[in-house]
């Protein structure tokens, strides 16, 4: 190689070398947390952790019986870690920083049992003195302490020179709750299975970015893979055996997303959507040649729609459940003889069948105690007829939420343009820009907006690449949904290297988050920083 592409090279060496340094010290000037907090005040003194850093409660009405604050503790360890080997030694230059001896959390709710619209907020305060030195934490429930915790987890570093972590910005107080009670991502496991210890670590990714609503999307048309024990032969209809779920399994997943602050939401997607029901049950069907939507006309399918729920009841403890509702292509029952007899005698056309079979559906799970969710679909064709308590998923575009609203139903906005996961084109930016207030000025109908959800279909994910198609494009929707509305950025650029940081934050703590800058899930586009992608 010539002198001239040797000075060439060693000239690129040198200026990626200094980018990467001039990122790092942004980063270590910021305060890099996300979502970004309600208030946030802080110096620039520096703390370093204890070895015998500890968890104090004294003061506190939570006893913690069922350990979810333990717990919680020992994974903030874990992540403010990262897997380096810290020095135990008193050496390596560190006599000059004050040591922080742990944290002291205060819950003033004796209860730990994990509700819709639970208080969420809590209060931080890293003092930068003190005898000795504890970070303090205050909130009304466990659930708003885990938040605390992973806030202060985001002022954590490892300090390679002296193999110690550090907690900077101090001293630091903050005040934080979430803008809107719901804050979810969806997955699908019909289309593709995932495996339970996968739907764990995207549970666990949702708690790193404040999210709480895990919506499973369980069964489709391609696939039924959960057991129901009132009707076992609905197992037929997943992929193989091994892809399945027991109602054991969903029970720990439901238990595991709890202690963690994050509800699991349940859909069974009816009438349509439901092919795979009837490899175990044919006669769901209207017949061999039509199999979707599922038979208006056969009181067995109400039947079982009953028996499901009913099984739902036992495990998925959270005040909804999803009956779907989208999509429904009725041309089947009309050329069906049976089907096509059923309606004359009940003086139905298509469209009011399609009706009468998603209000027998919300009754029927009312009768089990939940509130339902139904696509928007049910709103634009039937809207005035559903249960007045029903939640419209709005889907398909930016202007049904208005009008859902306005007509005094309850919204959660996942409009697919802006957040939709397999929309691999969609950019981070358009994710962080998506309001779900737009165009709703009315105080009491943006009240009826609980939140929002961004959706990962399924189609082409699986364990393979889910975690790179989430992350980190939902974490700008989940900034959305938490941060106030005046202290979101009005320029995507001024957050662009907070979320580049906790893109990198989530690679540390081992989510397989794509970079920022590629669309979709794309790998980095040749060397470089963490930071700088």
């Amino acid at each position: 190689m010539g002198l001239r592409n040797n000075l060439y090279f060693l000239g690129q060496i040198i200026l990626s070398l200094s980018i990467v340094s001039l990122a790092a010290k942004k980063v270590d000037n910021e305060v890099n947390i996300w979502p970004m907090p309600v208030s946030v005040s802080h110096g620039n003194r520096v703390l370093y952790m204890s070895k015998t850093f500890e968890l104090k409660t004294n003061g506190s009405k939570y006893k913690d019986v069922s350990g979810i604050l333990k717990d919680g503790f020992s994974r903030l360890l874990d992540v403010i870690k990262a897997g380096h080997v810290i020095d135990d030694h008193s050496g390596g230059g560190v006599h000059h920083l004050t040591q922080i001896q742990g944290i002291h959390v205060v819950i003033l709710s004796p209860n730990d049992t994990l509700i819709y619209g639970i208080d969420e907020s809590y209060k931080l305060l890293v003092p930068a003195e003190g005898k000795p030195v504890y970070a303090h934490i205050q909130a009304n429930t466990v659930y708003g302490a885990l938040h605390g915790l992973e806030t202060f987890s985001q002022l954590c570093y490892f300090n390679f020179k002296n193999r110690k972590i550090e907690v900077r910005h101090v001293p630091c107080n903050i005040t934080d709750q979430p803008r809107f009670s719901y804050r979810g991502i969806l997955i699908d496991t019909a289309r593709h299975y995932q495996p339970i210890s996968m739907i764990k670590k995207v549970i666990d990714s949702m708690a790193y970015a404040k999210l709480n609503v895990l919506h499973w999307h369980i069964v489709d048309t391609q696939s039924f893979p959960l057991e129901i024990p009132s009707y076992p032969n609905l197992w037929r209809g997943s992929y193989s055996a091994s892809e399945t779920y027991t109602m054991a399994d969903a029970a720990a997943i439901v238990s595991y997303a709890q202690r963690r602050g994050i509800h699991v939401l349940a859909e069974i997607d009816v009438p349509g959507h439901a092919l795979s029901w009837g490899i175990g049950y044919p006669q769901l069907w209207p017949s061999r040649n039509c199999k979707e939507p599922l038979d208006v006309s056969n009181e067995f399918v109400f039947k079982l729609i009953d028996g499901i729920l009913s099984d739902f009841s036992k495990v998925f403890k959270f005040k909804f459940v999803h009956l779907g509702g989208d999509e429904v292509d009725t041309s089947c029952w009309e050329t069906t003889p049976h089907i096509k007899k059923w309606m004359n005698e009940h003086k139905m056309v298509q469209s009011q069948a399609y009706e009468y079979f998603v209000l027998r559906a919300q009754k029927i799970a009312s009768s089990h105690g939940y509130e339902i969710i139904n696509w928007e679909e049910t709103f634009n064709n039937f809207g005035s007829k559903l249960n007045r308590n029903t939640v419209v998923h709005n889907w398909i575009g930016p202007d049904v939420a208005p009008q859902v609203v306005a007509a005094g139903f309850r919204c959660i906005v996942s409009n697919q343009d802006k957040w939709y996961l397999d929309h691999l084109d969609t950019p981070w930016q358009d994710f962080y820009m998506n309001e779900p207030l737009s165009n709703i000025t009315n105080p009491k109908h943006q009240k009826l907006v609980i939140g929002g959800e961004v959706g990962m279909w399924g189609e082409h994910v699986d364990g393979s690449d889910i975690e790179q198609t989430i992350w980190p494009r939902a974490a700008a929707a989940a900034e959305r949904l938490w941060t106030p509305y005046v202290k979101l950025a009005k320029n995507v650029e001024e957050v662009e290297g907070r979320l580049s940081h906790f893109r990198c934050l989530l690679n540390q703590r081992g989510v397989a988050a794509a970079p920022l800058n590629a669309p979709g899930r794309e790998a980095p586009d040749g060397p470089g920083s963490c930071f700088m992608q």
